[in-house]
């Protein structure tokens, strides 16, 4: 769980810092910048899988604001601010996060971590290619893993978190050092070295890396139970996901062998319900409450009497079929691109397995206005719910979506969601050259957890504008008479 991001020289993004709670809407124009934020989540989530230079090539261009339709990065340079003239020399990117203290590495070993609460801080170099025609090379230039303990969560978790049902059920810290578990030093030589100490807290000397030939961060090349603090960050990382649903993967049948989850695209919904059928048989349920569930939440915005999983045993295909009032079963690939997004999520909220960080640009794309309270409310309910422990009927989830929709962020309103609204806008600052720029923040409502004294949040009047409808938007009719 992601519980605060700062970042400095990604993109727009110049002394940028937000905070997290369990459900956040970004709202804001097209063009602001509110992609450039998934994207630094993004970078970091790559890291924990690929090479740095990898990682960095696979986030998006600046130029694009959908999710579903992006080119990728072509040049690495892209990713460092630049007011056209300068160019900043690092990346800084930090997160504090909540992370599962079971993890398992992979080679099978399960381990536990000594600290779940942590904050993790990343610093990413630029050097000029040498010869044309080349990439120019990505440089770590600091890496930091520290731990954040019991005492300290209160006030480092600022959403309102209740302390005896959830604060303490998910920050937990053995750890009686002041040293975190990677840390950054500069040597005799005046090399920059990463640091691993050893995760119990002991003496001994800590394991050195020298920064400037990693073509990795530490975090992602931890794969054992030896560090399960590190592995644990590493595998808080590597489950953010960042749904970019596609009609094409949402209507595909499945095979027999598919992975039975849900891919970012929205591929597997067969395969995915189909598992959790059979898992409630398990546990001797009724397999057609799970089907019987989904399809209570798809009839909010499509007229469908029962949801179900056709199995055919001599091609081994799973297909998904919905059954409308007329009770015919009609295959997935019949629905429209709106219902399939609203019953990908559907089946997302019913499953356990899927854990962490959950980004969403856009979410009432192909959605009626009448029906959009309801992809408010599956939305919502994706997330953890913080007056209770996490578990099973409670799984540690989040949600981060991202909205141009003035009607979005009305219903969010009018539903008590106030709390978990942000509006994204430019401001004026300075900047690294001391020269005057725009960049993105985020402002709460005020009167909302995030705001402080320094920052108070924005009112109704600074945001009146972006919730007014636009004069003559509205549907208008006219009639005559005709004899």
């Amino acid at each position: 769980m992601l519980t605060r991001l700062e970042v400095h020289g990604f993109k727009n993004l110049l002394n940028f810092s937000v905070d997290f709670g369990p459900f956040n809407c970004i709202a804001g124009p097209n063009g602001v910048g509110k992609s450039n934020i998934f994207d630094a989540i993004r970078f970091l989530s790559l890291l924990a899988d690929n090479k740095i230079i990898e990682a960095a090539l696979k986030v998006r261009t600046s130029e694009s604001e959908n999710a579903e339709s992006y080119d990728l990065l072509k040049e690495p340079k892209d990713l460092f601010w630049t007011d056209g003239i300068n160019r900043v020399e690092t990346i800084r990117i930090a997160a504090e996060m909540i992370v599962n203290a079971e993890v398992r590495d992979d080679f099978g070993r399960s381990g536990t971590a000594n600290s779940t609460f942590l904050r993790y801080e990343v610093e990413i170099g630029y050097d000029e290619p040498k010869s044309k025609g080349t990439l120019g090379r990505l440089v770590l230039k600091s890496e930091k893993l520290d731990y954040i303990t019991e005492g300290a969560a209160s006030s480092r978790l600022k959403y309102p978190f209740p302390a005896k049902d959830f604060r303490r059920h998910v920050v937990k810290n053995r750890r009686r050092t002041d040293k975190g578990y990677i840390s950054t030093e500069t040597a005799e030589d005046d090399q920059t070295e990463i640091l691993v100490h050893q995760d119990g807290g002991s003496s001994g000397k800590p394991q050195r890396s020298p920064a400037i030939s990693a073509p990795r961060t530490i975090v992602g090349t931890t794969n054992t139970s030896a560090t399960p603090t590190i592995l644990a960050a590493r595998r808080e990382m590597q489950s953010w996901s960042f749904l970019a649903l596609e009609p094409s993967a949402m209507r595909r049948a499945d095979r027999f062998f598919t992975d039975p989850h849900v891919t970012a695209n929205g591929g597997h919904l067969p395969a995915t319900l189909h598992r959790l059928a059979k898992e409630a048989e398990k546990k001797e349920e009724d397999a057609a409450s799970v089907y019987a569930r989904v399809a209570n939440q798809l009839s909010e915005v499509f007229p469908v009497r029962d949801i179900r999983v056709q199995v055919d045993e001599v091609r081994q295909l799973l297909t998904l079929q919905a059954q409308e009032l007329s009770k015919i079963f009609f295959p997935a690939s019949s629905l429209s691109d709106g219902t399939l997004r609203f019953l990908t999520l559907c089946i997302l909220e019913q499953d356990p397995d899927l854990r962490g960080l959950l980004c969403m640009e856009e979410p009432e794309n192909g959605i009626h206005p009448a029906h959009m309270s309801a992809m408010v409310d599956i939305l919502h309910d994706l997330a953890v719910d913080p007056t209770f422990p996490p578990g099973e009927d409670n799984p540690l989830r989040q949600v981060i979506v991202a909205t141009h929709s003035p009607k979005f962020v009305e219903l969010l309103n009018n539903k008590e969601g106030r709390e978990e609204l942000l509006f994204a806008k430019f401001v004026g600052v300075k900047s690294p050259f001391d020269t005057p720029t725009r960049t993105l923040r985020c402002e709460p409502l005020k009167g909302t957890w995030r705001t402080t004294e320094d920052d108070p949040g924005i009112g109704i009047g600074g945001i009146i504008t972006y919730l007014t409808n636009i004069p003559g938007d509205q549907i208008e009719l006219h009639f005559t008479d005709e004899k």
